[in-house]
């Protein structure tokens, strides 16, 4: 029987867990020259379900524009979509069991956290091992995905697929309070003592929390996303580097200092970071117009104080809040010895070694990744894709979006993809608890460290 390739989208958020066994993979030039293809869409998105539009985005415009484009060629591709609306949990077992069995999608989407996972385990490849790396070099897409957003598909230093839609980290503040205590509208500050400087003026302001830092573990990933990793960006280091997780660290110390003088120095609400719904409280304090500073991405502006649909509506959001990049504690000691940094998140589009037809899985990826195809997706709204091009177009009449595209994405970075992540982050998220209730950053580093080598082996942690 004639074995039909299945090609996966894996809706973002989506996440494969466990360790894999190897894969052989394929040759890159096996099938090239193929006439009939078979290919199946499964995603985890319906139509009028889960993930709605990318489902009527892979049923309505993927499907039939990518088969005329390949008949165009010669190609019969027959293309179908499985549609999915599975739990996470539920879908990436699925998706597991594909890969450990040989078989899956030709195309797979993973949270970009799972890439070195899934790497290290060998059920991905670098594409240049699955396709040809002439073939995947001669891409004109990677020249429309700055090089940081480009980390995002990279493990080792080398490319493993396809970045999709990301984000970025910004410090937002709401201009009504700067103005009451004479702050500008054009604030941005160029250090963590400039974070602070503005904090202390905002203090005079009765029943005004001065800044927002995501700590504890209340708030999860949270803290670490809109906190810690940030921060630590701008002590000069990256949660995991040169193959060790970061211990009691300088950075790691500078780190949860900076919080001590949030929550010691009286500039941030202890409380709120304990608070089960402490986040979206936060939200709402902001909307009231009763949070200075805040660190979030660019989901807060679009999605939470959104005029009309946002979770915490803020109907003179557009001229009351204002945006700043993230500073490194001192000019130049950021990552990279950047003056300014930022986080981000978003999915990476992979070939599965398995399929039968490499050369057309790169096409479909190609296409999928496409200017058209990309801009086709967002379904008329705005939001920050991998692609420049796309951004300069669909962003221009969104200033919080087109400056985190523009300023943001040259500079950001991204979590680590290692199954050991989510240990790390939970201790550093009860790291930031430890500082907000009190004990020292040196305390609190130790106890971290601690916490560390009981999850990952002292030999993978670095530092004190």
């Amino acid at each position: 029987m004639r074995r039909t390739t299945v090609f996966v989208l894996v809706a973002v958020g989506g996440l494969l867990a466990g360790c894999l066994g190897r894969s052989e993979g394929t040759d890159p030039g096996r099938n090239a020259d193929a006439k009939e293809v078979a290919l199946t869409i499964v995603a985890n998105a319906a139509v009028g379900g889960k993930n709605a539009r990318g489902a009527a985005w892979i049923n309505d415009w993927v499907i039939p524009r990518f088969t005329e484009q390949q008949r165009a060629k010669g190609v019969d591709v027959t293309v179908r979509f499985e549609q999915n609306g599975a739990g996470d949990e539920d879908f990436k077992t699925k998706v597991a069991l594909d890969f450990k069995t040989g078989g899956g999608g030709d195309i797979v989407e993973l949270d970009g956290i799972w890439l070195g996972e899934f790497a290290q385990a060998g059920q991905v490849r670098p594409l240049d091992e699955v396709i040809g790396r002439p073939e995947v070099d001669a891409w004109d897409g990677w020249e429309q995905i700055p090089a940081a957003v480009r980390a995002l598909g990279e493990f080792d230093g080398r490319r493993y697929g396809v970045p999709m839609g990301t984000d970025g980290r910004v410090l937002f503040f709401n201009k009504k309070l700067f103005a009451r205590v004479g702050l500008p509208d054009d604030w941005q500050p160029r250090s963590w003592d400039d974070l602070l400087a503005a904090g202390e003026r905002l203090r005079a302001l009765p029943g005004v929390v001065p800044i927002q830092l995501n700590a504890g573990t209340a708030m999860g990933e949270a803290t670490s996303m809109q906190g810690v990793l940030p921060v630590l960006a701008g002590a000069g280091e990256q949660v995991y580097e040169n193959g060790r997780w970061q211990g009691a660290t300088d950075g790691v110390e500078a780190t949860l200092d900076l919080y001590r003088r949030v929550y010691g120095g009286g500039l941030g609400d202890p409380v709120l970071q304990q608070e089960a719904n402490g986040r979206d409280r936060s939200f709402a304090l902001f909307a009231e117009n009763r949070i200075g500073i805040l660190l979030e991405s660019d989901y807060f502006w679009r999605s939470v104080v959104e005029p009309r649909n946002g979770a915490a509506k803020m109907a003179d959001r557009d001229t009351a809040v204002g945006w700043a990049l993230v500073p490194a504690r001192q000019p130049g000691a950021g990552v990279g010895g950047q003056d300014f940094v930022s986080m981000s998140g978003g999915g990476v589009r992979v070939v599965n070694p398995n399929t039968e037809f490499p050369r057309q899985a790169w096409e479909l990826l190609r296409f999928l990744n496409s200017f058209e195809a990309v801009k086709t997706s967002l379904g008329g709204g705005a939001q920050l894709t991998q692609r420049t091009d796309v951004n300069d177009e669909v962003l221009a009449g969104d200033p919080v979006l087109s400056f985190v595209a523009e300023r943001v994405l040259p500079i950001t970075r991204y979590r680590p993809g290692l199954a050991d992540y989510p240990r790390v982050s939970a201790a550093l998220q009860q790291a930031t608890a430890d500082v907000v209730a009190g004990r020292s950053p040196g305390e609190a580093a130790g106890n971290y460290r601690d916490a560390l080598v009981r999850a990952v082996g002292e030999a993978s942690v670095a530092g004190g």
